[in-house]
Parts: C-alpha cells; structure tokens; sequence
C-alpha cells in the first residue's frame, strides 16, 4: 500500500494542483491537512472522480484533515481526545484494509511567547496519551501522517541557527516528538535515510526559499512496530513544489507491504 501525507494549503485553492498529482502518483491512500473549508464545500465529486472514497474533518477557512482512500474507509474518528473543548479539526483516523491511520495537523505554535506554544505541546501530550492507551493496544500496524510542525533535528531545517528559537525547532517541542518514537514508533524516512541532510517537505513562499532550497522537513509518518516491520520505503516527492500556485508543502510517500 502506497501512503501519502500532503499538507495542501488550501484544498480549493490547490485543487487543480491536487487532481494532476493524483493522476501522476495515484497513491492508495492520501492523508490530507491544512484543507481550510467545512465538510460540506470539501471538493468530493472531483476526488471521488478519480477513484477515492473520501472522509474529512473540516473547519471554517483554518485547518482541516482528510483521507482519501481506492479502498473502503472504516471506523472513522474525529478530533483528538483528552479535550472537548479542542474544536480545531487537526485529527481524523480510520482502518483500511487492515491498517490504522491518521493523518495529523499538529499545531505549529509560533510564536512561542503566546498561548499558541502551550496548546501545541499540550496537544502532542494528548496524541501521546491516544497512541499509548488506544491505539499501540490494538496490537495491529498503525500509520501515523501528516504535518507535524517539528524539524526533528537540525538535520531537517536549511538554517539551524536562525530556526533554533522557532516552535518548530525549540528544545521543548522536539523533546515532545521524541516522546512519541520512545512509545515505539518509527519516524519512516529519517529511519531510511539516517545520514542523509538538507531534504525537506516545506519551503516558504517568502525570499525564494524553494529556489534555494531553504526549506524544512517538517512532514513525517511514525508507524507502529507492526507497520514499521512491512516498511519498503518513503521518500519525498518533490515535484508538486515547483508548480504554479503550488502549496508550500511536497508529498511525503510511504510504501507499506501487504501481510
């Protein structure tokens, strides 16, 4: 099975974007954020035309998830637990064909001196708490994509210096992420690529970040021990970047084999 996290910024907006990459990769499943519409002006039929069963979680002009999926989507959930009062659409799980998934819309946090860096390592506390008590119980393979907003070393951002007090980059919120690999997890790419610097998945439209390729890596999948044991490979595409009115994000693709 062929897994894609693509944060698209704006599934409207970049809705063409989307259709063309869909029909040049054709992945089986598409874990989608940062859609920034309701369920409702979601554009199904144009996904489901090209063969995708759909389910989102959306919000008013600001977050947003989805799985796209070729197989039958079951058992979906909503939202992240441990807050009911959490009602940003960042979370949105489901199984297909014998695999858990999310796909993730972790809180960026900046800037870090407002209430917006406690909920982001407030929120990973929570994801912690659900991967830990819900999901590594169901003892089956778990994926885990999408955009986290963590650079997990220094590795993964072009200007480690200039980032180190940035959300994405602060001590705190990198010490939240290895929280979840010490769970068990797998952080897919950075587990096939252990030497390899300076790939990334995001690059701000500002100052010609994409054509210097000033970027972040910042688009992960973790993946269960069962799922990580049938891991064949991840790899960034890079290709949906360089297009007119692309998102600032890439494609981050994971190959799981079959049982």
């Amino acid at each position: 099975m062929r897994i894609a996290t693509f944060n698209v910024n704006s599934v409207k907006a970049r809705l063409p974007r989307l259709l063309e990459w869909l029909d040049e990769s054709g992945p089986d499943v598409v874990l989608l954020q940062e859609l920034k519409c309701v369920d409702d002006d979601f554009p199904r039929l144009e996904i489901e035309e090209k063969g995708y069963k759909v389910e989102t979680h959306g919000q008013k002009t600001y977050n947003g998830v989805a799985i796209l999926s070729k197989h039958d989507i079951e058992d979906v959930k909503r939202g992240l637990p441990g807050d009911d009062e959490d009602v940003q659409a960042r979370y949105i799980e489901a199984t297909i064909q014998g695999i858990r998934l999310a796909s993730i819309y972790l809180p960026n946090g900046n800037p870090v001196d407002t209430e917006k860096y406690p909920y982001k390592l407030g929120w990973m506390d929570r994801l912690a708490d659900h991967i830990r008590n819900d999901l590594l119980p169901l003892e089956m393979p778990v994926v885990l994509g999408g955009d986290y907003n963590i650079c997990p070393d220094d590795r993964d951002v072009y200007d480690p210096d200039r980032w180190a007090n940035d959300a994405l980059c602060r001590p705190e919120s990198r010490e939240k992420f290895r929280t979840l690999l010490n769970l068990g997890l797998t952080e897919a790419w950075r587990a096939l690529h252990p030497h390899t610097i300076g790939h990334y998945s995001y690059w701000d439209y500002v100052k010609g970040r994409w054509q210097k390729d000033e970027g972040l890596r910042i688009d992960h999948f973790l993946l269960s021990s069962q799922a990580a044991d049938r891991l064949v490979s991840c790899e960034i595409d890079k290709s949906p970047r360089g297009k007119e009115k692309a998102s600032d994000h890439t494609p981050v693709v994971v190959e799981i084999a079959d049982a």
